[in-house]
């Protein structure tokens, strides 16, 4: 308690700055898993990109980001066995923020999309198993967000598989392509403003004071998607079908209004990302603001300040803004080759997955999400679409991923020990 009573303003400062570092490498990394697919399929510019990104992302960190928070603050170390020595959950904490942080500035300068999750979980449970011991792990709860990385990039790659194969027989397989495409995508950008507007009223705005029944959530999300659906409508009734162009110029034609859709998917997966991973960075920044303002009680119970999720959302926005592009090329361009039709069913259960995973309050990974969406699409060209070796590559990246967070996190912890005491 002490040392809470002696430090707590370097602490809560070194907190906050921590927070921001690790948000700044969430956006200039995982941020490709949102942008990646619609600057790979060439539906947005990486400028387009980038501008979107930064609206969207802050959004869903604001807006929808307080539940997920809850998991990383207090559902993986049992505070209560913390309760004579608080400064060490502290100790840990800012830990594990350096520890990812500088993981993913390596990975970002490098390309290397790596999971943002995988970082500051194995930083937590890597500081914590050797530091203070395994038995303030709760392990039930590391055991149910591990499988959640292995379910998330199947389910995403089920629903990307799925809803490629509806697009290929309502749209691709047919003859009028083209009037089938502008007949069935309305239905498409609907279900997009649907899921998301339904996962976010039900989970993500109760920090912000705002809460619906399931009945108004739904009425309110079903009248969200059939907005977006008529705003897509006007935009590819604008698309008119070039006369007499041959097979490659109608499939031009028909790429170009499925990019009007995947301007509405990217949006989506750019909310969902940001709702899903601005956790990795506020969840420990949370946890050091609770016991610093409460004088030392971890268990102190308190609202998410809106500040605080502010730090992260800044910090994502930033980070996208002066490194992103790097990580946005390697997925964008070299797991498959995409076109808006195919990118959009990615991006779509991509985005689906997570924000169900946030309403759940999982904390997954978006990069194994958007990676397995991406290879749901290719395996339904055939499993010749996909490059093999870059997936082995990225694979590879996120089993190392672990490790590097750990590492780094105990030696931080020793370090923060050895100023503070």
């Amino acid at each position: 308690m002490e040392i809470i009573t002696q430090f707590g303003s370097t602490l809560l400062i070194s907190g906050c700055v921590l927070g921001f570092f690790m948000a700044w490498g969430i956006g200039s990394n995982d941020v490709a898993n949102a942008m990646g697919t619609s600057v790979g399929a060439k539906a947005l510019t990486l400028t387009g990109a980038i501008m979107v990104a930064c609206i969207f992302e802050f959004a869903g960190a604001y807006l929808a980001g307080g539940e997920v928070t809850q998991t990383i603050r207090k559902g993986i170390i049992d505070p209560n066995l913390l309760a004579d020595t608080p400064h060490y959950l502290v100790y840990g904490m800012l830990s594990s923020l350096l520890a990812a942080g500088i993981w993913l500035l390596v990975a970002s300068i490098f390309g290397w999309p790596v999971s943002t999750t995988h970082s500051i979980v194995g930083a937590i449970v890597g500081f914590a198993a050797v530091c203070i011991g395994s038995e303030f792990v709760q392990w039930g709860k590391v055991g149910s967000i591990a499988s959640s990385w292995v379910v998330s990039p199947l389910l995403a790659g089920t629903i990307s598989f799925g809803i490629f194969k509806s697009v290929q027989i309502l749209i691709l397989d047919r003859p009028d392509q083209f009037q089938r495409a502008q007949k069935f995508i309305p239905g498409y950008i609907f279900l997009v403003g649907f899921v998301i507007c339904m996962v976010t009223l039900l989970k993500g705005l109760k920090h912000v004071g705002i809460q619906f029944s399931a009945a108004e959530s739904l009425a309110l999300a079903a009248a969200f998607g059939a907005f977006l659906a008529v705003v897509g409508r006007f935009l590819i009734g604008r698309i008119k079908e070039t006369a007499g162009s041959g097979r490659q110029g109608k499939h031009s034609d028909l790429e170009k209004v499925f990019a009007v859709l995947m301007v509405f998917t990217a949006c989506s997966m750019a909310f969902a990302h940001g709702s899903n991973d601005v956790a990795n960075a506020v969840g420990p920044l949370a946890a050091v603001v609770n016991i610093v303002q409460s004088g030392g009680s971890v268990m102190a119970k308190s609202a998410l300040p809106g500040w605080v999720l502010l730090v992260g959302a800044s910090g994502i926005v930033l980070g996208l803004i002066m490194l992103g592009y790097r990580v946005i090329e390697t997925v964008g361009r070299n797991i498959t080759e995409l076109t808006p039709s195919r990118g959009f069913a990615a991006e779509l259960a991509a985005a689906t997955t997570v924000v169900v995973a946030s309403g759940a309050s999982l904390p997954i990974s978006t990069t194994h999400t958007l990676v397995g969406a991406v290879l749901g699409v290719g395996l339904a060209r055939g499993i010749g679409a996909i490059d093999v070796r870059v997936v082995g590559k990225i694979i590879l990246s996120w089993v190392v991923t672990l490790p590097a967070g750990a590492s780094l996190s105990i030696l931080f912890f020793y370090t923060f020990k050895g100023i503070f005491g």
